[in-house]
C-alpha cells in the first residue's frame, strides 16, 4: 500500500475534517479507510442526502465525499442545498454513476470535482489536494 504524507489544515495544523455519504456502508468504510491513509478526520458519515444536510450543519468538515445515488434525496440535490447555505461548502462527488449528465449537474450545482467509484487513493488524494488549495498543507506523517 502507498504511503502519503499527510493533509492538514492550513490556519491550524490539524487534520483535514470529512463527511462521507453513501448510502452503501461499504463504500463508506472503504472512504474512510483511503482518508486515514491522508492523515484525514472523518468528522462525520451520512447514508442518505437529507442525513449530509443535516450532517454538515453540524460537523462543519472541510470537505465532503458524495456520492449521486441515495434513497430520499439524491447527492446532487444535497449538495446544491450545502452549497446554498454555506457557499464555502467543498464537496466532491465520488459515484459509480459516471454519466455525463450527472457528472455535468453536479458541477453545475456546486461541486468541485468528480471522481469515479471505486476512487484510486492516488487519485483522490490527488483531487483532494486540488479542491483543498491553500487551505491545505502537506507534512511527513
Amino acid at each position: 500500500m502507498q504511503g502519503f504524507e499527510h493533509l492538514v489544515r492550513k490556519q491550524d495544523g490539524q487534520p483535514i475534517r470529512y463527511l462521507v455519504v453513501d448510502d452503501s456502508i461499504f463504500a463508506r468504510k472503504n472512504l474512510q479507510r483511503i482518508l486515514a491513509m491522508f492523515g484525514g478526520q472523518v468528522a462525520g458519515e451520512a447514508g442518505d442526502g437529507r442525513a449530509a444536510i443535516e450532517a454538515y450543519n453540524r460537523v462543519h468538515p472541510d470537505l465532503v465525499l458524495m456520492d449521486v445515488t441515495m434513497p430520499d434525496m439524491e447527492g446532487i440535490e444535497a449538495a446544491e442545498q450545502i452549497i446554498n447555505h454555506h457557499a464555502e461548502a467543498r464537496i466532491v462527488m465520488v459515484s459509480s454513476v459516471g454519466y455525463q449528465e450527472n457528472v455535468s449537474e453536479s458541477l453545475r450545482k456546486g461541486a468541485l470535482f468528480f471522481v469515479q467509484k471505486p476512487p484510486k487513493p492516488e487519485l483522490l488524494y490527488e483531487v483532494i489536494k486540488r479542491v483543498l488549495g491553500d487551505a491545505a498543507i502537506v507534512v511527513a506523517p
